[in-house]
This record gives C-alpha cells, structure tokens and sequence, in this order.
C-alpha cells in the first residue's frame, strides 16, 4: 500500500514477520485455552462441597469462553514502540512500573523487542509467561489512543495493522489474515491536517458491516478513550450526536471497568440497559469479543418485570396495552412517586385494642396509648413499609419485657423472641400496619377515583387523575391491562415496600427517552454504584422525552454526573449527517449539530416515486444491495406490512426484523419498523415515505431524526408524499 507525510509502507520480509507474530500469538492462545481445559484444580473436583465444586467448574466455563478466539478478529491490532527503557510489561490491572526499568520482551525474542508491544482484545503470553499481546485496557496501552506528535507518551512509532477475513475451506471458521501495516512516527514534525488519521485507521472506520455490531477496540479516539478509562466512582452522562460511538464508548467502558475493578464488580454485577431487544441482539457480540462474558443485558420493562409473579400466558407479557401519550406523560413524572408514597403509607391504622401478652400465670397489657408512639416513632423515620412490620414487632416485644422487668422478671434474647412471635403481638402488627403486595397497591389506587384522589391531593388535578385510571373493571393483577408505565409504577411501589439490591455499574442506552419514574427505577438499582447514561437529546421519541440531562441525572438519582458531549461522527458522511440535522432546530433547539469527519460523494440520494412507492423502493434496495455490507428498508410501522406485499410484486422479498428468520445478522437486506431503529446501524438505508414516519406519532420529526441517521454510508429517501418542510430545500439545493 502507499502512503503519505509520516507513514510507511511495509517490506514484504517485515509483513511475513508479523505474520509469524500473529501466528504465534495464535497458537499461544490454543495452548493457554488448553491448560485451562486441563486444569483439574479447576474441574472443582478437589473438594467435597458441591457448592465450592459449582462455583469453581462455573469460573472455568467462564475463563474457556474467555479465551476463545473470536471468528475473523485478529488477536493484535496495533504495535507501540517505545522510547529506550521505557516499557514495564506488566497489563495487570494496578501495575506501576518501576522507576527507570523496563520489563521483558512483548515477544518473547530478546532484548531488541524490550521496548515494542503489540496489543490486542486480551492479554496472551508464552509458556515462560512472558507478554506476546497486550491487553488495550493495560495501563501502557492508553498511549496507543492518545499519543501524538504534539504529547508521545514515550512512544516513537504507532503501527496500525489492515487484515482480511478469509475462509480456507466450506467448514472453517473466518479468519484475520494479517495484508498490511502501516507506521506512524511520532518523533518528527506533525502531518499536515487531516492526514495523521492514517489510511489503515480511515479504512476500518469505514469497513462495511454486515451482522450485529462489531467492537471498536483498534479504532477508539483520544475522546473516546478518555470516557472508556473513567473510574468506576464516576457517573458519566454521555450526549451523542448519531455516529460518533456512544454506544460503543459504554460498552468499552463496561469492559474496561470489569478489567480495572473485577473482583469488586464480581460481587455487585453489572447490567447493560438498552430500549429493546432488536437493539440488544446488536450489541450481543462486542463484549465476548472483548473477554467479557458475565454481563447481563436487558431492557427496561424486563428490568420492571423480573419480580413479578408469572403471568398465566408467559408469551403476553405484563404489558398489554400502549398508554396514550398524555397519560403516558402524567404517569412518567416523579410526582406520582408522591402519590405512591401517600397511598401505601396511608395504610397504616391507628391502634384501637390492646395488646395482652400470657407468660404463664401473668398477664401483660400495652394500651392503645402505649402502642400509638411506637407505631408514630417507626413511620416517622422514613423506613421501607415492609421493614416497618419487623421493626414494630420488635418494638412491642421491648415495651412488653420492660413491663416484666419492671416487675422483677428476668428476660433475655429467648424471651424478647418469644414475645415478638406471641399471636397477640403478631396479630396487633396486622392490624396497626397490614401487609401489602405492590400489584394489588398500584391497581387499587388506578381503580378506586376516590382512594386516587385522597393520595393525589394537590399533586394531580382531576383531569390528570381520571387520565391515569385503568381502564375497565380487572378483577385482580393478573386480569388488568397494564402498560409500561404502569409497570414503573409498580417498581416504584415495591421499592417502597423493600428496597432493591443494587448494582456496581449500569450502562443505560437511548436514555433520552426513559421517564423519570423510569429513571427513579433504574437509579435505585446502582445507589451505591455508578452510571454510564447514552443518549441524544435530539432522539427523544417517548412522550416523557427529556429535555436536559441535568434534570435527568437528578430522577436517576446522580445528580453530581459528569456531562460529555461527543459531536464527531466518525462512520456517518457529512452529506447524511448535515441533511438530518436541518431537522435539530425543529426537534432539539439549543442542540449544536453534530460534525462529520469525513464526505462521502453520492451519500445522499432522494428520490420522488413517480411511478408509485413500491416499484420505487424496490429499485432503490436493488440498488443499495449492488453495493457491499447491510441494507435496512425502514418505514413507519403502519405502512410495512402493505410496501413489504408491493415489493413482493416486484420480485423482492424482504424479511422483517423481529420475525423469527430476520434480525440484525440474519441477511443483508431487512425491513424494519421506524419505531425499532433506535440504536441500530446499516450501510446503506433506504427510507419510504418520511411524512408518514412524522404523522406516525406524537414526536414524529424526533424519529425521523432517527430514521434518517442509521446509515454510515448511503442513505437513500424515496417519497410519493411532500417531504417535510424544513427537509424540501434540501432537495432544491
């Protein structure tokens, strides 16, 4: 290959040494995965507890996969060289180099390598244990990222390698063959703008995709990287204009998260949130391919839904309804945890009776004056509702033994327990403070207008309360038409009746269009850990859409996060990227557009259907299949089903994405809903008909935003109808 300024072009003797390298790497691994196979110690058959024999056969399971090599990803991607007696080759997580050493060879060749390491996905190292490869989140490596001309970082030169997945026979899996290197040299003048990027770097941004999302690992930038190396302690909120790596940043991050702070993440574990399982299937394979295979992924109405009872039909779900927008909105807001709170607390019942505890031939009375301060005493301060049972329980027993020690009894812990288990007692508790199910509390309340409004006083005026009523009359939980602001209601009520466990760290994906009651339920599971939030402003599409992300760190309960704003766009050509942004200051005012690095000549086509949509659609998928990587055909959902039947008329089917057969690996060509695009990335898009992806729903220009910013390479608009007005001098010019 050719390049210019700083940049060299490899010899052939040098590719085939670091083709030798790559090889050797490669069988390393083979014999690293091998002993971990063998391992006896770690078949967890030494000892005769099968508890310590489960966890120790779990953690070998999870180091095989670990070690596994991911189809057609190389092992290394990059090399530094390094100033003379610099390197500590140490990438365990906490090293510190000594003070003016350096550390054994990257290769295991001798001291002419003392100062040369190649990095990769993981750490692999030879039967010496010496490093081959170096993990990307050691220490050393953020120079890889972040070195320039202007700050080395020690480093002399910075070599980026190009490969080709190749497949050597009908049933071999893909592999990275290593075609070309390139070498930056950081120690003479910097390249002229634009061009320090290197070809090599360019060209894997670029790389067409097809199937889920791929890692980022060799291709982070410098603002990239500083947000992936955050501390665990640091809630990072991250804006992020379409293409600039958001998603993938958070991903990163988790996975440099578990490598800096395993041991402690291991104990309180880790979730990736994101807005829906099409989106999650995406994602599904980064991690692995990162060593990383103990974080669960779910969506936000799983998340809601896990502790609740199993529903008669599994397959309907606990969501059965879509709330109109309106009340969708008033149930989204924080006040109705207010409301909750009113509601359940409510409950509690003043003592009428007295409560008479039999020891033997004695008898020991509270009265309803002595059992009211103690019931106050409790709600007061601010305990969970299913606490406050126990805790009364024991409350009673205390003032019953001070009663018999008053009088000469002995008591001790046997005897306190005895009382507080006494049916009198127990039967007192019941009555002074009722149990409660969270299901049955958020259905009373959305049920009885006149239970609602006492809570609801001075917090919803009467429209928003008869808003917020169920409909029909459901005869229990399991027979009502909930919806998934329902569901955060229900969260809300269980948290108030006892607290979640929390979690170490969670990565909460689009957002932008979580509701503060949503965010209140994602924030109570990390009260003591820390967030990564992803999102766009401009691509709010839910009725609860934010507006800011202060007021939003505020609901998830982190309201000292630290804001970033990531406006490059990497992989999204200008053309597309300033076509969509004319959209901001209709949907997002104050947003700044995003920046684009690169121009794509031919990006951007659009295309009036005069000849009817369907035959115009389909010559625009032809088309876009002429060219390499994934096509996505994406249309207002209501409007699929009819252009998926037309385009079967003119000879093309097009599988939709959900279905069983189509997702987001299955093929190159998909059909998928407006509504199911968030977070998801084609090559080339064609989208049908805009306006009817804007007259679809209440935020109807948010989502075409969206729509119209899923392609990073060709993006092609067919319509019958208009085009949106601040869209249509876009087509004149």
């Amino acid at each position: 290959m050719t390049t210019t300024g700083p940049f060299h072009a490899p010899s052939n003797d040098a590719l085939r040494n670091e083709r030798d390298r790559l090889a050797a790497a490669r069988t390393a691994l083979r014999r690293m995965r091998e002993e971990v196979d063998g391992s006896e110690l770690m078949l967890g058959d030494v000892v005769n507890d099968k508890v310590t024999n489960a966890a120790l056969r779990r953690g070998r399971e999870r180091r095989l996969t670990a070690l596994a090599e991911v189809p057609g990803a190389p092992l290394f991607f990059g090399r530094l060289d390094f100033d003379p007696g610099t390197v500590f080759l140490d990438d365990d997580p906490g090293a510190t180099p000594p003070p003016g050493g350096s550390g054994p060879s990257a290769t295991g060749e001798g001291s002419a390598d003392a100062d040369r390491v190649q990095i990769g996905r993981r750490h692999i190292h030879d039967t010496a244990g010496r490093p081959m490869v170096l993990d990307w989140r050691a220490p050393i490596c953020v120079a890889y990222y972040r070195a320039s001309p202007q700050d080395r970082m020690a480093v002399r030169v910075r070599r980026r390698y190009g490969f080709t997945t190749v497949t050597r026979g009908p049933d071999a899996e893909p592999e990275a063959l290593l075609t070309a290197f390139e070498d930056e040299t950081l120690t003479g003048a910097a390249p002229p703008a634009g061009q320090g990027a290197g070809e090599l770097l360019n060209a894997e941004i670029e790389r067409p995709r097809t199937g889920p999302m791929r890692d980022i690992v060799a291709t982070i930038q410098p603002e990239q990287d500083d947000l992936v190396r955050a501390p665990l302690s640091t809630t990072l909120c991250v804006q992020g204009a379409p293409g600039t790596g958001k998603t993938a940043v958070g991903l990163h991050r988790i996975a440099f998260l578990l490598y800096t702070e395993r041991e402690r993440l291991s104990r309180s574990g880790v979730a990736i949130i994101g807005p829906n399982r099409s989106f999650l299937s995406y994602i599904h394979d980064v991690l692995p391919a990162l060593g990383e295979v103990d974080v669960h992924q779910t969506t936000v109405t799983e998340l809601l839904t896990r502790g609740l009872p199993e529903r008669s039909r599994p397959a309907a779900g606990w969501v059965r309804r879509v709330e109109e927008p309106g009340a969708a909105r008033i149930k989204g807001q924080a006040r109705m945890a207010e409301v909750l709170r009113r509601d359940l607390w409510s409950h509690l019942r003043t003592p009428q009776e007295a409560v008479m505890v039999r020891r033997g031939s004695r008898r020991w009375r509270l009265y309803p004056e002595d059992l009211r301060p103690l019931l106050d005493e409790l709600a007061e301060r601010g305990v969970a509702y299913g606490s406050g049972r126990e805790l009364l329980s024991h409350r009673i027993a205390h003032a019953v033994l001070s009663l018999m020690e008053g009088e000469g009894e002995a008591c001790d812990d046997r005897t306190h327990e005895q009382v507080r288990r006494d049916p009198a007692v127990r039967s007192a508790v019941t009555a002074m403070w009722p149990r409660t199910d969270p299901l049955k509390l958020v259905l009373g309340l959305l049920t009885d207008p006149e239970r609602l409004a006492r809570a609801a006083e001075g917090l919803l005026s009467a429209q928003e309360q008869a808003a917020v009523l169920l409909p029909g009359r459901p005869r229990g939980p399991r027979t009502a038409l909930w919806s998934e602001e329902d569901l955060a209601l229900v969260d809300e009520a269980s948290a108030l009746i006892e607290r979640p466990t929390g979690l170490g760290h969670i990565v909460v994906d689009e957002a932008q269009d979580l509701s503060p009651m949503q965010c209140r339920a994602v924030g109570r599971r990390c009260a003591s850990g820390s967030l990564t939030v992803l999102g766009d402003i401009a691509q709010g599409t839910s009725p609860s859409a934010a507006g800011n992300w202060s007021t939003l760190l505020e609901h998830f309960g982190k309201p000292t996060g630290h804001l970033r704003v990531l406006d490059r766009g990497y992989r999204v050509p200008a053309q597309i990227i300033d076509f969509a942004a004319r959209l901001l200051p209709a949907i997002a005012p104050g947003l700044g557009a995003p920046v684009a690095v690169r121009r794509s000549p031919g990006s951007l086509r659009i295309t009036p259907a005069a000849g009817g949509l369907a035959a115009a659609v389909a010559d625009a998928c032809r088309a876009a299949l002429e060219g390499e990587g994934s096509v996505g055909l994406i249309a207002a959902d209501a409007d699929l089903p009819a252009l998926r039947a037309g385009l079967g008329t003119e000879g093309l089917t097009v599988p939709l994405l959900g279905e069983a057969e189509a997702g987001p690996g299955s093929g190159r060509l998909v059909a998928v809903p407006a509504s199911l695009a968030k977070g998801l990335e084609f090559d080339a898009v064609v989208v049908a008909e805009p306006a009817a992806v804007v007259d679809a729903e209440e935020r109807g220009l948010n989502r075409l935003y969206v729509v119209l910013t899923r392609a990073v390479s060709t993006l092609h608009v067919v319509h019958e109808r208009p085009l949106p007005e601040v869209l249509r001098d876009a087509v004149s010019g």
